[in-house]
């Protein structure tokens, strides 16, 4: 999404003894407010303690582009999800998709997050199609933390049973 304009340099250039005016490209990337928003104000960046029993880290990665996502969510007992963090190395898209999915996974249930998906987020956030990969990310992000912390209740259960016989 990017705009070219041409616009006059205020420096003339003189070729042959006559006055010509450089042009000059500037190019303006053209994000969304929303992508912006969260860019410049991401919400719930940090950790969360990866080793506590109540909380699900998913890390994942686009070899494609170098993008790399954190996202964490930590469950309380009836199954609510009561705090989201992320850590993101990437482009401002993809910063904007892991804070907009933090958002909307608090308060969900574990099934109901299950059922964010990528187009949701890209629509939300008014991704161009370049970009896309980003909310795919997202949602991977989600489902890696949601397999994990499901994976750590299970262990939790088999280990109660193993203690109580």
């Amino acid at each position: 999404m990017a705009m070219f304009c041409l616009q006059s340099c205020a420096s003339p250039l003189v070729l042959f003894g006559r006055r010509l005016f450089t042009p000059r490209v500037i190019t303006h990337c053209s994000y969304h407010k929303k992508v912006v928003d969260h860019y410049e104000n991401p919400r719930n960046v940090g950790s969360l303690d990866k080793n506590d029993q109540n909380v699900g880290t998913g890390l994942v990665g686009a070899p494609a582009c170098g993008d790399v996502m954190k996202l964490q969510i930590q469950v309380d007992d009836s199954g609510k999800i009561v705090d989201a963090r992320f850590k993101t190395f990437g482009c401002g898209s993809a910063i904007a998709s892991s804070s907009l999915a933090t958002e909307w996974v608090k308060g969900k249930s574990v099934d109901e997050a299950l059922k964010i998906k990528n187009t949701d987020i890209a629509k939300e956030l008014c991704l161009p199609p370049v970009k896309l990969h980003c909310s795919m990310l997202a949602e991977d992000a989600i489902k890696a933390a949601l397999s994990d912390y499901r994976f750590k209740q299970r262990d939790k259960q088999d280990n109660g049973v193993k203690a109580s016989m």
